[in-house]
């Protein structure tokens, strides 16, 4: 088995991920950095920009706030579960199609169709169909249904939302864009995909696989969230048969004892060189989506604190974490505030690291791009 350095393990995955020295731009850039990432994580917390804009914004120059789903809506793109609710390419729609209409349980739970009305998924379909793209909110009412509570999630209790969430989970529609408000809108597939609705040219285990590994970079061998919607292929053999086929390598980092699997191209591709900027990333960059490969090559450990109560918390309610040539070198705590990014606390890594000056200069230009003009709070 391949055993690389934590350091270049480090250099590799920030360059594949393009975090490294990043060109691309506007509007045009995001849509190749989709195509790049293969998924884009969503979340609809909103401090600094969402997640999704946040990953575009460490990455593509030009871009503001909002850009993301201003660029991938309309058919570059849907909204599904992959590792978790993530953009992806309008490209993976044949696969996600084909293998949710064989699977009998959806990705983020079950039992819809037992709280639903007889034939109102045909009647909401028929009027998507009919009349789309829509919001929930522009579908006729359709009475209420007894809602879900996943461990205190609280699902919808109308009757035409879950059925539009249970069509959606089905991929009978998808979600095609946002309303100015940031609500999801709906459309059946042949509204918005034209030539992506063909059957798809492999099986879905191999493909999911691999498309999975690209986004990830470094992708654990063991069970976890990078493995939600694959667990049946990590476990018959299709792992296995890529690494036969080289498309896939068995790797560890020294100093660990954990394995995993990388795409072949990310360790034959150049690895780029970075540059001197100081970038935001969002709590679920891809660089970050594995926090203990993130401790063990990065020396940083990065908690997302959203979910738990403020006594509990280390650092902060929606701390981000600071990306330096190639590595992490601090976390920030801040928010939008009318025409201000108001900082509450930064942490530097190291008082080597602390770099007041560079770190204005990022936050000014971040600061633009989400609509506000200054700076407050940091020192």
């Amino acid at each position: 088995m391949l055993t690389l350095t934590p350091e270049d393990a480090r250099a590799r995955l920030v360059s594949w991920l393009d975090l490294a020295a990043p060109s691309l731009r506007g509007l045009d850039g995001v849509r190749a950095l989709l195509d790049r990432l293969n998924h884009i994580q969503l979340d609809p917390l909103d401090p600094l920009g969402t997640n999704a804009d946040l990953v575009a914004m460490a990455r593509v120059a030009d871009v503001d706030r909002g850009d993301v789903y201003r660029a991938l809506g309309g058919g570059p793109s849907f909204e599904h579960f992959a590792k978790m609710r993530c953009l992806l390419p309008a490209r993976a729609f044949p696969w996600y199609r084909d293998h949710l209409a064989k699977t009998d349980t959806n990705w983020w739970g079950t039992g819809r169709k037992q709280r639903l009305p007889d034939g109102i998924l045909e009647l909401v379909l028929a009027e998507v169909r009919d009349r789309g793209p829509l919001t929930s909110r522009e579908l006729t009412d359709r009475g209420a249904v007894r809602a879900f509570d996943y461990s205190g999630w609280k699902g919808t209790g109308k009757a035409t939302t879950m059925a539009l969430e249970e069509l959606w989970a089905q991929c009978a529609v998808v979600v095609c864009g946002r309303s100015s408000t940031g609500n999801r809108r709906y459309a059946v597939p042949e509204q918005v995909f034209a030539d992506q609705v063909a059957a798809p040219s492999t099986a879905w285990g191999p493909w999911a696989v691999m498309q999975r590994a690209r986004a990830a970079g470094l992708l654990q061998t063991a069970t976890g969230p990078q493995w939600v919607a694959l667990r049946e292929a990590r476990k018959d053999g299709t792992v296995d048969a890529l690494v036969d086929e080289g498309q896939l390598v068995r790797l560890r980092i020294a100093g660990s004892s954990r394995s995993y699997l990388a795409p072949a191209e990310l360790l034959e591709a150049p690895v780029q060189e970075p540059d001197d900027a100081i970038r935001l990333l969002g709590p679920l960059d891809p660089l970050i989506w594995d926090r203990k490969l993130v401790l063990h090559i990065f020396g940083f450990e990065y908690l997302w604190e959203v979910y738990k109560p403020k006594a509990k918390r280390r650092w902060g309610w929606y701390v981000v974490p600071l990306l330096r040539a190639g590595r992490l070198i601090g976390r920030l705590d801040g928010a939008i505030d009318g025409d201000a990014l108001r900082v509450r606390k930064v942490w530097w890594e190291s008082p080597a690291d602390r770099d007041v000056p560079a770190l204005r200069a990022t936050l000014l230009d971040h600061a633009r791009r989400c609509g506000a003009k200054r700076v407050v709070g940091l020192r």
